[in-house]
């Protein structure tokens, strides 16, 4: 057994069901029983790498209302506030100035209504 097939890591939950479950029933399905119960849950990245990389590709691709509950979820993951801050620092560089810009507002009002 491989270290990566060692990691402990907290089982990752979708909420499609709940958001859509009678609107839009197979996407809520497909949400919740293979983007995360199967990809958030493979053993070779962890929670917490999944969360960095799903931050970074929203903020590249301008996905704020996505980036929110994504945000959240990698501070859950064991992502720290500075290092979110610093992911989508990095990223504004490579995905265009406007995109980086309101990812960190996204950020900056939903740290700064948590304290």
């Amino acid at each position: 057994m491989t270290s990566v097939n060692r990691r402990i890591q907290t089982r990752q939950l979708g909420g499609g069901r709940k958001m859509f479950g009678e609107f839009a029933p197979k996407l809520a399905e497909v949400t919740d029983d293979v983007l995360f119960e199967d990809v958030w849950n493979r053993v070779e990245l962890s929670a917490r790498d999944r969360s960095l990389i799903t931050v970074a590709v929203l903020t590249a691709g301008g996905n704020t209302d996505q980036l929110r509950f994504h945000l959240s979820r990698a501070i859950e993951n064991g992502v720290s506030q500075e290092e979110l801050i610093e992911a989508i620092t990095h990223v504004t560089f490579y995905a265009g100035w406007p995109r980086g810009m309101s990812a960190m507002g996204v950020a900056k009002e939903l740290f700064t209504d948590n304290k």
